[in-house]
């Protein structure tokens, strides 16, 4: 593992508030404090350099305050944008003669106030975002508008998710709640299992009890409320059969995090735990088993962090193979998912078959950490903050562990080549069919009697196809007796038309 903080001049020294990784290209964005939004290229660490470095590609301006989040959408094709003053741009990727550029497809108009976070739906159709005036959208990408608002939380909304299964989507705000919304489709007669999303659960307090019999049990947030920087929130995960798949909400301070691994956990990171009515609170990471959604239960496992409260989780796209430290494992999987959870001064890497963090980096920055993100090769892992710049790490090959397929992947895959194949086949049957009965209006056509087109030497010696109707007229015009002074016609050849 090698990386550090580059000392480049991001966003004008700046503060850095968001970045992300293209899921196809690897290109980094990033946005800031100067209203901009810019693109970088990755190029790895070399044998002089411990750290990768960044090549400037393109800015994105178009906005009129600071960028908050940056998301791409999960086809790579979109970038959707949120500022301040209820600022949100979708971005289109055109390519043109000379490579690729981003043009503003659209903005989406109805935030009163600023956009704190935005997170996609799996197949790229929707896109929910969180604002502080208190209220959540759902937008229909498609159509460029408002298709639900969801209006519960009495204070700043700084954190949605989508879960990668879109069943459910969670938001986080600083009224000390995280409220789940769970998918119930409309059947209407146009538009059948319209997409729709009720209140499942609010997830707030728990109660601890003592140990000693004497105090009597009392009931404690699980979250911060708005004394602290804001927080946003982001489901990322993987995409597998619901049988096998759990989703992790990571709530954090600064950024919240949804995952699945393959047991029914979810985990919230971003809360302020006590473990008793008389101790003091621990800043920590909450993972909660997805069954019990519906009703307020103890978290499964709590991680706790180190001082600073958790602003950020974000897992990482790739699985791995169990490496055989422990065959339970924290989860019992039969595969490790690996995680990086952010406080506001430092980072910690996780995997889902060990307790302790397997990497903590500390002393990155001189100010709060804002954002996290891995590369979609789970290569390259970023970070953002508000001292106007970012850290970049590598990890080598193997680092992380052996790379392997989503479980229920390779079967969805060959289905989809299968489909292809059909297609294809399909496709050269229908074009073979098409051209045989080209060839048979072809043959036909020329056995029909049609007036053929002619080669015409006018008075002026100049030539003129003619076919069809007038083909006739000038026929019937050319056996005419031709007048005194004008020259004799000569013969007119007929010609076949192609």
């Amino acid at each position: 593992m090698k990386g550090g903080t580059l000392q480049i001049n991001w966003h004008q020294t700046k503060p850095v508030l968001t970045l992300d990784f293209h899921p196809q290209s690897g290109l980094l964005a990033t946005g800031g404090s100067d209203y901009d939004i810019k693109l970088w290229l990755i190029n790895p660490c070399d044998e002089q350099k411990n750290a990768p470095t960044v090549s400037y590609q393109n800015s994105l301006s178009y906005h009129g305050s600071a960028v908050n989040v940056l998301r791409f959408s999960p086809f790579g094709d979109q970038l959707a944008s949120g500022a301040d003053g209820g600022e949100l741009i979708i971005w289109k990727l055109h390519s043109t003669d000379v490579g690729q550029t981003w043009k503003v497809l659209k903005t989406l108009s109805f935030h009163r106030k600023d956009v704190l976070d935005l997170q996609w739906s799996t197949d790229g159709a929707f896109l929910i975002s969180g604002s502080v005036d208190n209220s959540c959208i759902i937008w229909d990408m498609n159509k460029g508008s408002v298709h639900q608002i969801l209006d519960g939380h009495s204070h700043y909304v700084q954190g949605v998710a989508w879960d990668p299964l879109g069943q459910y989507v969670a938001s986080l705000s600083s009224d000390r709640t995280c409220r789940i919304y769970l998918n119930k489709p409309q059947n209407k007669p146009k538009n059948p299992k319209v997409m729709n999303f009720v209140l499942h659960n609010v997830i707030m307090k728990i109660e601890l009890s003592a140990s000693d019999s004497k105090i009597a049990p009392t009931k404690s947030y699980l979250f911060h409320d708005e004394t602290l920087p804001s927080f946003f929130v982001d489901w990322h995960g993987h995409q597998m059969d619901p049988l096998l798949s759990i989703p992790c909400i990571s709530c954090g301070v600064g950024r919240v995090g949804l995952g699945w691994d393959g047991m029914g956990f979810c985990g919230i990171v971003w809360g302020s735990c006590k473990f008793s009515p008389t101790s003091d609170s621990i800043n920590t990471t909450y993972i909660f088993s997805r069954k019990d959604l519906s009703r307020q239960v103890r978290p499964a496992i709590y991680l706790p962090a180190a001082g600073k409260p958790v602003i950020a989780v974000r897992f990482c796209p790739v699985i791995f193979s169990l490496r055989g430290s422990k065959p339970a494992g924290l989860f019992k999987l039969s595969y490790r998912l690996v995680f990086a959870v952010a406080t506001l001064n430092s980072l910690c890497i996780y995997d889902t078959e060990n307790e302790a963090p397997i990497a903590v980096l500390a002393g990155l920055h001189y100010e709060a950490i804002t954002d996290v993100a891995w590369s979609p090769d789970a290569k390259y892992l970023a970070l953002s903050s508000q001292d106007g710049y970012c850290t970049l790490v590598e990890f080598g090959i193997g680092e992380l562990g052996t790379p392997i397929p989503l479980p229920g992947t390779e079967t969805k895959q060959n289905k989809a080549e299968e489909n292809n194949e059909e297609t294809v086949r399909g496709t050269e049957t229908k074009q073979s069919k098409a051209e045989e009965d080209k060839i048979k209006i072809s043959a036909k056509s020329e056995k029909m009697a049609i007036a053929p087109a002619v080669e015409v030497i006018d008075k002026d010696d100049r030539r003129t196809n003619i076919g069809g109707n007038e083909a006739k007229q000038t026929s019937g015009t050319s056996n005419q007796a031709p007048a005194p002074e004008k020259p004799a016609r000569r013969r007119i050849t007929p010609m076949a038309i192609d």
